[in-house]
């Protein structure tokens, strides 16, 4: 078997070598006719596909310019039909060999699906009822050197989608739709949160400290400072910077880099939008993330319920809250925070089968390995779990009355992490000790533990406002808002294993 599917692939190369070659035979016939399309520099369009078929009324027998990719094309003799993609669609063109000449029909003859074309025609509908392009004047703009996918099985393989977006664009239309819905969501995040009174700003990508989450870094180094530095691990102190200095309200749409591992839902760079604002806690962050997401569902999909992997999912505020320990307690059973002593509680870990390495593992950090253990995975339905242990949540206030735990929220839907949320810490003294904690940890070993950020304990020591913060994943809001299973499917360029 092994031996047949090499003879096929070499079959298949062999094919691929010989259509090559033609192509580039047609081409180098063009050019030594003066015809080098390469050399046209500019086309003037005056429709594309979508006006042309939503209009047809109106432009019924009326002169149109369009351009586009031929994705199919069969001659009937003295006339031919193709297919033109173009940004908002596909068309059909229909050329006559008496309209366009002899010699200017041959040419049409002569070129290949992929060959990207002006066409010049008048709009009109065929006998089947399609809006279509009576072309007039063809012009090539582009030869396209490589056949696409065949047509009916198209670019299936996954990899090779991720890897050849380009041509992944070109054959797949439900991929050019995620990626217009995903610019769409982005525009509605700005539009909403504008209109709420946020600016956007911009903060550095290159630091001199890793901070401000829990994650490891990559690292690379300045040449002219001759310094190492860290791509961003997250955003968050910049823009804390800038409540410190009075801009209230701000927020960052950019890219994040960890150097972590890779799966359905996570990539070594991703984009995220993290926003800060002054004078609120972590209930007006709750709020103002279940409406922003509500409002995207609601303008890019046009429903507050959507599917997702076969599964309905209710967006429609607000969102449930819960505290971590009474979701633990809910699904195990265990309450961690009855337990007196951190050794009760790693007895009650045992108890329900909660697998942990560190031997002196706290009460707070084993509540929440158990949430991740046996609670995360049932949260279908969009649920703030809230109240996190302050083990775990360094950048953020201690609960009044309930100095175990912190004002911190995440969102999880289907099972999934979809924001992160604060009310941030705003004690100097009180944050300085934490990421003293921090260093201690990272030097055990743990290299996803903060390092101590001097500039933004400076920032903090001017005083900072009672101040929300939060984090939401737009790969993750993405997938969800365009049903889409894997990061890969949302990012056009993911990360990938050179061949």
């Amino acid at each position: 078997m092994n031996e047949q599917n090499s003879n096929l692939t070499e079959i298949a190369e062999e094919q691929l070598s010989e259509l090559l070659k033609v192509r580039r035979d047609k081409l180098k016939a063009l050019q030594e006719a003066g015809e080098d399309p390469f050399h046209i520099v500019k086309y003037d369009q005056t429709h594309y596909s979508e006006d042309i078929v939503g209009g047809f009324e109106e432009l019924a027998e009326k002169t149109v310019r369009i351009a586009g990719r031929i994705i199919s094309k069969r001659i009937m003799g003295k006339a031919g039909f193709a297919h033109i993609l173009d940004s908002k669609g596909m068309i059909q063109i229909y050329v006559r060999r008496d309209d366009v000449g002899d010699e200017n029909y041959a040419a049409f003859k002569s070129m290949d699906v992929g060959d990207i074309i002006g066409t010049e025609g008048t709009v009109f509908k065929t006998k089947t009822g399609e809006v279509s392009v009576h072309a007039h004047v063809l012009t090539l703009l582009s030869k396209s050197l490589r056949p696409l996918p065949e047509k009916f099985h198209g670019l299936k393989d996954p990899e090779l989608r991720y890897r050849q977006r380009f041509v992944d664009l070109i054959v797949n239309p439900q991929v050019r739709e995620t990626f217009i819905k995903r610019s769409r969501i982005i525009s509605e995040i700005r539009k909403h949160l504008g209109e709420k009174g946020f600016i956007e700003v911009e903060t550095p990508v290159l630091s001199t400290t890793a901070s401000g989450a829990n994650a490891r870094p990559f690292i690379t180094h300045h040449n002219a400072l001759d310094i190492d530095m860290y791509l961003r691990i997250a955003t968050e102190l910049h823009l804390k910077e800038c409540i410190v200095g009075g801009l209230d309200r701000v927020y960052e749409i950019g890219r994040i880099f960890r150097n972590e591992g890779m799966d359905s839902t996570h990539n070594p760079e991703f984009t995220t939008m993290e926003l800060y604002q002054a004078y609120t806690d972590y209930h007006g962050m709750m709020e103002l993330v279940e409406n922003l997401i509500a409002h995207c569902a609601k303008t890019v999909t046009g429903s507050l319920k959507i599917t997702y992997q076969g599964e309905v999912i209710d967006l429609t505020p607000p969102f449930p809250r819960v505290t971590m320990n009474d979701a633990v307690k809910e699904y195990t059973g265990a309450d961690f925070f009855a337990c007196e002593t951190d050794e009760q509680a790693r007895g009650l870990a045992n108890s329900i089968g909660l697998k942990f390495e560190d031997k002196t593992a706290s009460r707070g950090k084993l509540l929440y390995e158990a949430f991740d253990a046996f609670v995360e995975e049932k949260l279908r339905q969009p649920t703030f779990i809230i109240d996190y242990p302050v083990e775990v949540s360094p950048l953020t206030k201690r609960k009044p009355g309930n100095p175990h735990v912190t004002e911190r929220f995440e969102l999880f839907i289907a099972a999934s992490e979809y924001a992160n949320a604060f009310s941030e810490l705003n004690d100097p003294i009180d944050q300085r000790l934490r990421f003293e904690q921090q260093a201690i940890e990272r030097a055990k070993g743990d290299d996803e533990a903060m390092m101590i950020d001097e500039d933004f304990m400076l920032a903090l020591e001017y005083g900072m406002p009672p101040t929300g913060g939060i984090g939401v994943g737009i790969d993750r809001l993405v997938m969800l808002l365009t049903d889409s299973p894997s990061i890969r499917d949302v990012l056009l360029f993911p990360t990938m294993k050179p061949r």
